[in-house]
């Protein structure tokens, strides 16, 4: 029997193994991490050895990482404590984490090809307040970065602080925190081939935030409640291991070119843009994405219609309305590929896409 082939790594990447190992061994030892026994003390190595794996990633100091209980907590925290007496201005197309979390703030547009528009941003900056400003590293549903090496300066220029939900960035491509000079950045374990339940805010050098969350003092008092070990330990192991990119982005430019080639219709959200060596979202004008899905779905191939944080809706793409889709936003489908996502991947995700087209009378 075939196995199904997942292509929705955007979602939670598979387990990797040093994730695996780490994850096993924190169940095995047990404790808590709060407690002074030698348990307890056993625990907690467990949780310090996870936060020098973060720090020495990202190249800060083991101190300025705070664990949460995953990326969305992590947003939220940074937020609240560094938005708190400042204007919130968020891009147009960040996550729903984010976005949900400020509701009232101002919205930057982005270009067609998905980057923010720097000179809205420049414009925003210059009027009103100290501001907060919340871009993520790569967008989720097109994969596409945000150039960040010049969001910074505008930032640093006008005083205002700088959030970036690097999410779907961390661990698959290099992430320059220093040259950002971010005031806080934010991680999730499960994206980075880690279990659900534990994500980490890495924050600027001597950077204090009230806890959004108050309990007993843990994570130097910046995240109450009992760090949830098993699953920081993953976060840890996860990171230990490397990423083939550019692998991973043959496979990707691959599945584009036969996407192309079998409906020359299809657009490429984001093409023009860097992007991360993983992401694809292809949009087939005129044919709903929940219709795709489905039918990619029941030929063994499992692909996405956007952000898995919708509880299992299947809605236009605010993104992709955000880059001027109009109509079309409900007609793409998220293709991510996993950190171990197989040669055959294109082969046998283009040969389900064909005959779909083919049901659909579009083929060639």
């Amino acid at each position: 029997m075939t196995l199904p082939l997942d292509l929705d790594a955007n979602a939670t990447e598979p387990l990797r193994p040093g994730a695996r190992a780490a994850l096993l061994a924190a169940l095995e030892g047990g404790g808590n991490p709060s407690s002074v026994h030698g348990g307890g003390r056993a625990a907690r190595r467990v949780i310090e050895v996870a936060r020098r794996a973060v720090a020495a990633r990202f190249a800060v100091a083991p101190g300025d990482v705070v664990f949460t209980s995953g990326g969305t907590e992590a947003n939220a925290l940074a937020v609240h404590g560094l938005g708190a007496g400042r204007r919130i201005l968020v891009g147009a197309t960040e996550h729903p984490a984010v976005m949900a979390t400020a509701p009232a703030a101002e919205i930057l547009p982005v270009l067609p090809d998905g980057t923010l528009d720097l000179p809205a941003l420049e414009g925003a900056l210059a009027v009103g307040g100290p501001a907060l400003v919340c871009v993520m590293a790569a967008n989720n549903e097109t994969g596409v970065l945000h150039p960040l090496a010049e969001i910074a300066p505008l930032c640093r220029a006008h005083g205002a602080l700088l959030h970036v939900d690097a999410v779907q960035a961390a661990g698959r491509m290099a992430l320059d925190l220093a040259g950002w000079g971010a005031a806080s950045v934010a991680l999730s374990g499960h994206k980075l081939g880690g279990v659900p339940g534990a994500g980490a805010l890495i924050l600027a050098p001597g950077l204090h935030l009230p806890a959004l969350i108050a309990g007993g003092g843990q994570e130097r008092g910046r995240r109450g409640g009992t760090e949830p070990l098993p699953a920081i330990a993953s976060l840890g192991g996860a990171l230990e291991e490397g990423y083939d990119a550019p692998r991973i982005a043959a496979l990707r430019d691959a599945i584009e070119a036969g996407l192309r080639a079998l409906d020359p219709g299809i657009v490429i959200a984001g093409a023009g843009a860097p992007r991360l060596p993983n992401t694809t979202l292809a949009v087939l004008p005129r044919v709903p994405a929940e219709t795709q899905v489905i039918a990619l779905d029941l030929a063994g191939v499992r692909v996405s219609a956007g952000a898995a944080c919708s509880s299992g809706k299947v809605t236009a793409s605010p993104v992709l309305r955000a880059m001027g889709f109009g109509a079309q936003a409900g007609s793409g489908i998220r293709i991510s590929l996993p950190w171990n996502a197989p040669e055959e991947a294109p082969s046998r995700f283009l040969a389900a896409y064909g005959a779909m087209l083919a049901r659909l009378g579009r083929a060639r």
